[in-house]
């Protein structure tokens, strides 16, 4: 039997650049009133969401991942060419076939770089990051692109109160390439389908198709069942990553959690007693919800308005629809 050649990858891999697009419009909570009985301070109080972004007709998932990725990439330092893989989480692209990663690998001018989509929900973006730090060590790709992205207004049902006022849109994306050290830890990842009936699509598609249902299929969710999940569940999951990466809440700088409620975000900082000096992503208050883009949105964030600076160390950690969830120490670029 013929022996085969071992892999020629980077020892370590990192972030090496980050970029993001907030669609134009911004929607404050006024506006989602319209539809639902509630009030500007019950909103606030329960999500913390003040605005959120919904995409226009031109501001296509395909779009708003070409304009965060173009950001990425410069910040990055690279050219498009280098890019040896494209990685899209969404939930939200609404072709089944070909994925958008393959449009958006072309037009940003990458040579042939191997794409595809992934539909891991709000954890999706540490799912891609960890399936992008796998192809760097093993030497597939030098560069990987990892894009979450999200059109959440299209599955919003405006009538829905206990979800109406939640979800936005945007991308966010991130530039893997080799390190001479760890620049990404270990990743605590994971999946509890039993729960996946607390945040779910209302029907399938094929009830709209044939006509069983008239209202296009939306988002759903059992808030304090998901509330309970990600507050108790989360915060061990979180730990846990801190743990594989060999370090105390004491040494961390940044703390960007999944954007999807500050209450959820304020207990898991009181539960794994973060220290002061941890500077925690609050980016839901302006961007709301948005899935698989709100972890790489907040890290953009950060960083553009100076509350977080290249080499910190972030705890980052997404979970939502699934129920899944991942969790990992990064670098910052």
């Amino acid at each position: 039997m013929p022996k085969l050649k071992p892999s020629k990858g980077a020892p370590y891999a990192r972030i090496l650049g980050v970029g993001g697009y907030r669609p134009t419009r911004v929607v404050p909570n006024e506006v989602i009133l319209e539809t639902i009985d509630s009030s500007d301070e019950w909103i606030r109080s329960r999500s913390g969401i003040e605005t959120r972004h919904w995409a226009n007709d031109e501001e296509t998932v395909a779009a708003m991942s070409i304009e965060a990725s173009g950001k990425a990439i410069a910040d990055a330092g690279i050219s498009a060419e280098q890019i040896g893989g494209v990685i899209v989480s969404t939930v939200s692209h609404f072709k089944q076939t070909p994925a958008v990663a393959t449009e958006i690998a072309d037009k940003l001018g990458t040579n042939k770089a191997a794409a595809f989509d992934i539909s891991a929900g709000c954890a999706g973006f540490g799912y891609g990051l960890t399936l992008a730090k796998g192809m760097i060590v093993e030497g597939s790709a030098e560069y990987v692109l990892v894009i979450g992205v999200e059109r959440l207004s299209d599955l919003t049902d405006l009538e829905d109160r206990a979800t109406a006022f939640l979800f936005g849109d945007g991308a966010g994306a991130v530039v893997v390439g080799p390190a001479p050290e760890p620049g990404i830890g270990p990743t605590v990842w994971g999946s509890e389908g039993d729960k996946s009936e607390t945040i779910k699509q209302t029907v399938p598609w094929t009830d709209y198709r044939d006509g069983e249902v008239d209202k296009f299929p939306a988002i759903t969710q059992e808030g304090q069942a998901v509330f309970r999940w990600a507050v108790f569940e989360m915060a061990k999951v979180a730990q846990q990553a801190l743990d594989a990466a060999g370090i105390t809440p004491d040494d961390l700088d940044v703390f960007i959690p999944h954007q999807a409620n500050e209450r959820i975000i304020d207990s898991m900082v009181k539960t794994l007693k973060l220290p002061e000096h941890v500077t925690v992503a609050r980016d839901v208050r302006t961007t709301g919800n948005t899935s698989a883009a709100s972890i790489p949105l907040a890290m953009e964030r950060l960083l553009a308005t100076g509350e977080a600076k290249s080499g910190d160390t972030a705890l980052v950690i997404g979970f939502g629809a699934g129920l899944v969830y991942a969790a990992t120490v990064v670098t910052l670029p």
